[in-house]
C-alpha cells in the first residue's frame, strides 16, 4: 500500500489537531516502514510533550470481581472461573493509605477501578469520599466504574474527580466478538456523559484479542475523531488469563504493538499515550521501543487491577538505563 500523501508531513506544534481522519489515512500510517513511522511519531511527540518524561500513575482495584459483564478478556467477570476471589468495596481509610504510598513512590495520578456494570448510588457516595481523599493526598484522581449516567458523571465531578476511564476496547466491527452484555454505543454514551460533566477522558483499547490490523486502525480512528481527543489513551496488550475465553490467543507481534502506539501518538499528539496492561510480560527493549514511539505514561506499582505489573524497582532500573524522568513530581528521575 502506498502511503497517503498526508503522512509525509511532519507534525509541528502549530499543526491543527484533527478530528477528521479517514480510514485510508490511518491504514497508510500503519503501513509505513517501521523506522519512518517511529521517526514521525517521535517528532510529533516532541512537538507537544517534554522529551524523556513519563507520567506515572497507580491503579488500585477498590472493588474486585463478581462483574456481570461478559468481556472475554476480563478475569473479574462472574461468568468465568479464573480463581479470582471477589472483594467488596474498600474502606476509604485503606484507599487513603494506598494513595499516600503511591505518591511517595513517585506517582502523580491515582486511578481507582471497580468491577461494576454501573455503580450503585450507595457505592458512589463512598467513592466520592475516596476521590476527595486522593485529591487531599496531592494526586490527580481517576476512576473506572463501568457505565455512567449524566447524573452520575456530574456527581463524580462534584467530588473532585479529574479523569474517567472508559475504554472502547476495539473497533465497532470486532466488538461483538469480545463483549455482548453492553453495546459499543453504550460506551460512547458514557464518554459523552463524562465530557458533558467536565471530566477529562481516559479511553483506549486492547491489542492482541484476535482483532485484525484493520480493527486497530478503526479503533484509533474512532478515538481520534471524537469531538475532543481523550487526554489519556491507554494501549493495553492482552493479558491471557486462564479461565477467560481469550486465554489461548497467540501473542501479538511486538512490532505490531509498537506500531499501534506510534499511530496513536500521530493521531492524538497532545494525549498521554499509556503503556497499560500487559507490561509485566514486556522486555525492557520492547518498552524502550514503545517510549520511542511516543508512549509517555505508565501504570506504576505492584498490581494492575487483578493482573501483574512490573514492580517499582524494575521500573526504576529501566528509567535509569533510558534516562527517563518522572513527569511533574519532585521525585524527578525515578532511577536515582
Amino acid at each position: 500500500m502506498k502511503p497517503h500523501p498526508d503522512v509525509d508531513r511532519v507534525q509541528s506544534d502549530s499543526d491543527p489537531i484533527r478530528h477528521d481522519w479517514s480510514l485510508d489515512e490511518v491504514r497508510a500510517l500503519f503501513a509505513l516502514p517501521f523506522a519512518d513511522l517511529i521517526l514521525r511519531a517521535q517528532r510529533a511527540h516532541r512537538a507537544h510533550h517534554a522529551p524523556n518524561t513519563v507520567q506515572m500513575s497507580t491503579l488500585l482495584s477498590i472493588k474486585t470481581g463478581a462483574c456481570p459483564e461478559d468481556c472475554a478478556y476480563c478475569p473479574q467477570s462472574v461468568r468465568y472461573d479464573t480463581g479470582l476471589a471477589p472483594g467488596s468495596l474498600m474502606e476509604v481509610a485503606a484507599v487513603r493509605e494506598c494513595a499516600a504510598a503511591a505518591r511517595a513512590a513517585g506517582a502523580t495520578r491515582f486511578c481507582m477501578g471497580a468491577a461494576y456494570r454501573s455503580p450503585k448510588a450507595r457505592d458512589l457516595k463512598v467513592i466520592a469520599e475516596m476521590i476527595r481523599a486522593v485529591r487531599a493526598a496531592g494526586l490527580e484522581s481517576c476512576a473506572t466504574l463501568g457505565m455512567l449516567t449524566p447524573e452520575q458523571a456530574a456527581q463524580l465531578k462534584a467530588a473532585g474527580l479529574d479523569y474517567y476511564n472508559h475504554n472502547l476496547d476495539t473497533s465497532a466491527e470486532f466488538y461483538g466478538e469480545i463483549i455482548t452484555t453492553r453495546t459499543y454505543q453504550d460506551r460512547l454514551d458514557t464518554l459523552e456523559a463524562v465530557r458533558a460533566a467536565g471530566l477529562k477522558v481516559c479511553c483506549g483499547g486492547i491489542v492482541g484479542m484476535g482483532e485484525s490490523p484493520e480493527d486497530r486502525a478503526q479503533l484509533l480512528r474512532t478515538l481520534a475523531n471524537l469531538p475532543e481527543h481523550p487526554e489519556s489513551v491507554p494501549i493495553n496488550r492482552l493479558v491471557r488469563v486462564p479461565g477467560t475465553p481469550l486465554a489461548d490467543r497467540p501473542d501479538v507481534d511486538p512490532f505490531d504493538f509498537v506500531r499501534t502506539i506510534a499511530v496513536a501518538r500521530l493521531l492524538m499528539p497532545r494525549a498521554h499515550v499509556r503503556l497499560s496492561a500487559g507490561r509485566d510480560d514486556m522486555s525492557d527493549e520492547l518498552q524502550a521501543l514503545c517510549f520511542l514511539a511516543g508512549a509517555n505514561s505508565i501504570f506504576y506499582g505492584e498490581r494492575l487491577l487483578t493482573t501483574g505489573n512490573p514492580d517499582v524497582e524494575r521500573d526504576r532500573r529501566l528509567f535509569a538505563r533510558l534516562g527517563l524522568t518522572a513527569e511533574g513530581h519532585e521525585a524527578g528521575r525515578i532511577g536515582t
